[in-house]
């Protein structure tokens, strides 16, 4: 407990958990994504992370109802980008992409923060977090081509791999629209409502989903899977990335991301066999040297 509570008073630490969790999250959807149907996955964990949290924090819900009331659209859509369509588009796409390109897909998240973040909120971006984005990006462009540049002329997208770009550019929006978040509104009230956003605009895709014949599984292995997705990941991963956007901003917290593409590949080895090459670990010594140069204080 002192651990975390050292980790919530300095954020600029806490900012490399979430990333590290979001890994395990795309190497664990990757090995249920042939029998779990994606939406419905997305919606279960979402059932999972309110039924932990609500007893926790139904005092305080109850109070600020009327703010979550005069909020509900802010709330709403950012739970349906962020928590919903993100998470639905990416377990979809991990059906026919493998986790590290998700991984490595999702590192164009910090380059599409501060172009929504000007447009949206003329929120300006330090020169840091460029140099950082610049040289983090580079890591992962060194991936991409294998080590060798001239790949990235023969480099081809699966369908997967569009659907991702489509989902992290759903969550670099929800990036810089909970940095609006009402500063009088408990951040674990604000993402409670974010949950019951994601919830109700998953339903009538997961109807359709299950009308087209997609099954629940019902197995061991996917419900650890559901219970772990529900719990650490919805709440623990969603909360701090959260309290790290409203504590740091967009601007620094956005370029962290790429950490994602670090730990992804670390992650999948241990547990899917998928191999570690040279390229990524001078990608990631890269990617490394980014963030730091981004989350750096002043």
């Amino acid at each position: 407990m002192k651990a975390l509570r050292w980790l919530w008073a300095h954020p600029l630490y806490l900012v490399w958990t979430a990333p590290l969790l979001w890994a395990t999250n795309i190497t664990m959807g990757r090995a249920v994504a042939a029998t779990f149907p994606p939406v419905s996955l997305t919606l279960l964990r979402w059932f999972v992370a309110i039924a932990v949290l609500l007893p926790f924090i139904w005092p305080r819900v109850r109070a600020q109802a009327p703010l979550l009331l005069r909020h509900w659209k802010l709330i709403g859509f950012t739970g349906a980008l962020g928590m919903a369509g993100y998470s639905a588009l990416a377990y979809l796409a991990l059906r026919t992409t493998t986790a590290a390109n998700v991984a490595f897909i999702n590192s164009v998240v910090p380059l599409l923060v501060p172009l929504f973040m000007y447009f949206i909120a003329r929120e300006p971006m330090p020169a840091r977090a460029y140099a950082g984005i610049a040289v983090s990006f580079c890591g992962v462009g060194w991936i991409i081509a294998r080590g060798d540049p001239a790949n990235l002329a023969q480099l081809s997208f699966t369908r997967g791999d569009l659907i991702t770009l489509l989902a992290v550019a759903m969550y670099a929006l929800y990036s810089v629209l909970i940095r609006k978040k009402p500063r009088e509104l408990d951040l674990l009230v604000y993402l409670f409502g974010g949950m019951i956003g994601a919830i109700v605009s998953l339903l009538p895709f997961v109807a359709l989903e299950l009308a087209l014949g997609a099954r629940i599984p019902t197995d061991a292995k996917s419900l650890a899977a559901l219970l772990y997705i529900g719990v650490v990941i919805s709440l623990g991963s969603y909360l701090m990335w959260n309290y790290c956007v409203v504590t740091l901003g967009p601007a620094v917290t956005g370029p962290a991301y790429h950490l994602v593409a670090v730990f992804t590949p670390v992650v999948a080895y241990v547990f899917l066999g998928e191999r570690l090459m040279d390229y990524h670990y001078a990608g990631i010594a890269l990617i490394l040297t980014g963030v730091f140069i981004a989350t750096r204080p002043r």
